[in-house]
């Protein structure tokens, strides 16, 4: 995968400081996040590890307008965050990354729409989301460090057509360029019918189309899904969201249609002041952006605690699991490879002022493949510093 799903931006600061109050129309946020790391395995992989010590300079700015935190009311919002990763022995594997994410929303009464623009223009294998900032989710595809680029696009209207039913149109297009290998590109568009079953408790049912263009020699898919789906909102401290399915896929080669399931989970669970928990888990299927007519079925599952201590001291701990199981989309291609990742990431972080945060955190990641070439561990040793204004 490119872009993993592991929710939430690294933040020890109490929610609410270094933004502007809601009551004003205008919001900003300001910050710089510094790390030095010392990284076994800086081309992740099988064989010849090769350790270096790396340096990561991070800014960000968030500006917007309206209702960006609650997103309840209308909203326009703005995050940015270049990112420069500078090697100490190993200056040809610097990199520079681009972080982008445009949302705005509109709330009528009973029209909602949301607009979602994500844009990753990596070079790096440490850095893939504002989610996931120390390369949790390594990209176990290409098991090496890569060029890539990802823009995905989303936009959502929702409409009440009585107090209980609700109807809803989605259209999405994710796209991953590889500037050397294999890209794709995919637009879908899914409609679903919402019942407010209870007054925290909505279910809804309906299907998704889609088309994925993918670059020679590899084959065009068409695919369909059915899913339900439900929203609950226990308390304000209690959310989840499930959605589960099966996707029907048909190639434009010579092979019969894949099925297989597909679903989402997320939880997260804030049950007081300083303590935080999410758990994610889901099923996705991808084009291989480096080995020809074959997709991938991406499993996941992955948690974060966070736990504050002595009002200043923050103990973090997040973890996930991901296996890749390759099908051929072709029948002349065999497709053997299946790839079991996973992470572990503790961490200390200590809120020296209103402003300032610094603290140390451990990575170890590791693929295990049944195709050798693509096994690998890694293991990283971080020190970091976040300003923010």
């Amino acid at each position: 995968m490119a872009a993993g799903p592991y929710g939430g931006r690294y933040d020890v600061f109490p929610a609410g400081e270094g933004i502007s109050p809601s009551g004003r129309p205008f919001h900003y946020e300001l910050g710089l996040t510094v790390r030095g790391v010392w990284d076994d395995n800086i081309f992740i992989s099988h064989t010849d590890k090769v350790s270096d010590y790396y340096f990561a300079i991070e800014p960000y700015i968030t500006i917007g307008v309206g209702d960006i935190e609650g997103r309840n009311r209308s909203y326009l919002r703005l995050d940015y965050m270049p990112s420069a990763i500078l090697f100490v022995d190993h200056s040809d594997q610097d990199a520079f990354n681009q972080l982008i994410h445009l949302s705005a929303g509109y709330n009528s009464g009973r029209l909602t729409l949301t607009f979602n623009e994500s844009i990753a223009l990596l070079e790096s294998a440490n850095l893939n989301s504002f989610f996931d900032t120390t390369g949790l989710w390594a990209n176990t595809d290409a098991s090496g460090p890569t060029r890539m680029n990802i823009f995905y696009t989303s936009l959502i209207a929702n409409y009440a057509l009585t107090g209980k039913i609700s109807l809803q149109g989605e259209f999405y297009s994710p796209i991953y360029v590889y500037p050397d290998h294999i890209s794709d590109y995919t637009i879908a568009g899914g409609l679903y019918l919402y019942y407010n079953w209870l007054p925290k408790l909505s279910v809804g049912i309906g299907g998704t189309f889609g088309y994925t263009w993918v670059d020679d020699p590899s084959t065009n898919q068409t695919f369909e899904q059915i899913n339900l789906r439900l929203n609950y909102q226990w308390t304000s401290k209690v959310l989840l969201y499930a959605s589960a399915g099966v996707e029907f896929r048909q190639f434009d080669g010579n092979r019969d249609t894949y099925d297989s399931p597909v679903f989402e989970v997320g939880l997260s669970y804030n049950p007081f002041s300083g303590t935080f928990i999410s758990f994610a888990a889901g099923r996705r299927i991808y084009p291989s952006g480096y080995v020809s007519n074959q997709d991938f079925g991406s499993t996941y599952v992955v948690g974060r605690f966070q736990q504050r201590l002595f009002h200043r001291v923050y103990l973090g701990l997040g973890a996930g699991y991901e296996n890749s199981d390759y099908i051929s989309t072709d029948r002349n291609v065999s497709a053997t490879r299946n790839d079991d990742y996973w992470f572990i990431e503790p961490s200390v972080d200590v809120l020296i002022t209103r402003w300032l945060s610094a603290g140390v955190y451990y990575l170890h990641r590791e693929d295990s493949s049944n195709e050798d070439f693509f096994s690998w561990e890694d293991n990283q040793v971080g020190v970091r510093a976040t300003l923010r204004f």
